[in-house]
C-alpha cells in the first residue's frame, strides 16, 4: 500500500442540535470574536447573543456572494489593528471560504494578492492563522474542512484559491439542522456539487484508502438524500447529506478533484 498524509481538521463536532454546544466551544478560543455570516442566516444572530452571555465581545461581518478580493481587503483593514482572538464563519460556502480567508490573513504582513494562486504570486502564509471555527448551513461545498478559500479577484475575472495546510479549521460543528428547510434550488445544486465532489476525489490518482472509503460509503446515501428532499422535507435525508458534504470536502482536501471542476471553473 502506498504511504498518504492527511489534512484534517483539528476538531469536528457531527449531528443534528449540535449547533447549542457552539458558543461554548467557541470562547475557549478567546474573548473577541468575528463572525462572518451568510445574510439569511439568523442562526448567526442567536450564536452572537449566547457569546455575549458568556463575556465574549462579538462583532459580525455579512458575506454578501462570492467572496470578493474588495470584500476581503475591506475585512482585513477593519480588524487588523485590533485582531480578534477567533474568527467564526456560518453559512454557506462563500461566508465560511471568507472567514477562513480573512482568519489567514490577519497575522500576514503581506497584501492578499502576493498570497493567492493564479493572479498572483502564490507565496505561502508567513505566520500560522487565526483560529478558525466553520459552522456550514448549506450541504455542498465542503468548505468546512478543507484548506483553502477561493476569492474572486475582480479585475482579472477569476476565481482563485487562498491555499495552505494551516487554514484547515480548529473546529467544526455540522449540524444539519442548519440546513433545514433550506430552498429546493439551494439544496439540488449544493447537493449535486457535493456529489460530484465525493465521485471526483474518488477517481482521483491521489485517492487513497482513506478517501476511497469516505467517498464509497456517502455516493448512495447522498443520492437518495437528495432525491428524497426534491420531494419532501425529511431531516433523516438532511443528515445524509450533511455528512455527505462534509466527507467531500475531506476528501477533496486529500485526494483533489478532476476534470468537472477544472472546466466549470472556466465555465
Amino acid at each position: 500500500m502506498a504511504g498518504f498524509a492527511l489534512a484534517l481538521p483539528a476538531r469536528v463536532i457531527f449531528g443534528r442540535g449540535s449547533a447549542a454546544t457552539a458558543a461554548e466551544e467557541i470562547a475557549r478560543f478567546g474573548a473577541r470574536v468575528l463572525i462572518v455570516r451568510s445574510a439569511s442566516v439568523g442562526r448567526a444572530d442567536t450564536l452572537a447573543e449566547d457569546l455575549r452571555a458568556r463575556g465574549c465581545t462579538v462583532t459580525q461581518a455579512v458575506a454578501r456572494g462570492e467572496p470578493g478580493l474588495s470584500a476581503l481587503e475591506a475585512l482585513l483593514a477593519a480588524h487588523r489593528a485590533d485582531p480578534p482572538a477567533a474568527v467564526v464563519g456560518i453559512g454557506g460556502g462563500s461566508a465560511i471560504d471568507l472567514a477562513k480567508a480573512v482568519a489567514a490573513l490577519l497575522p500576514a504582513t503581506r497584501p492578499p494578492l502576493a498570497h493567492l494562486e493564479v493572479v498572483g504570486e502564490g507565496r505561502p502564509l508567513e505566520a500560522a492563522p487565526l483560529p478558525f471555527v466553520a459552522l456550514p448551513t448549506t450541504s455542498g461545498t465542503g468548505a468546512e474542512v478543507t484548506r483553502n478559500a477561493v476569492i474572486t479577484v475582480e479585475a482579472h475575472a477569476r476565481k482563485v484559491s487562498l491555499r495552505d495546510a494551516r487554514m484547515i479549521a480548529d473546529l467544526v460543528i455540522v449540524d444539519p439542522a442548519l440546513t433545514d428547510s433550506c430552498p429546493a434550488g439551494v439544496t439540488l445544486a449544493s447537493g449535486l456539487d457535493a456529489i460530484t465532489q465525493l465521485i471526483e476525489p474518488y477517481l482521483s490518482p491521489r485517492a487513497n484508502p482513506f478517501t476511497d472509503a469516505l467517498c464509497q460509503g456517502a455516493i448512495a446515501p447522498a443520492l437518495g438524500a437528495l432525491h428524497r428532499l426534491m420531494e419532501a422535507e425529511d431531516p433523516a435525508a438532511r443528515d445524509r447529506l450533511a455528512y455527505a458534504s462534509m466527507a467531500s470536502g475531506i476528501a477533496l482536501a486529500n485526494a483533489g478533484l478532476g476534470a468537472v471542476h477544472g472546466l466549470a471553473g472556466v465555465v
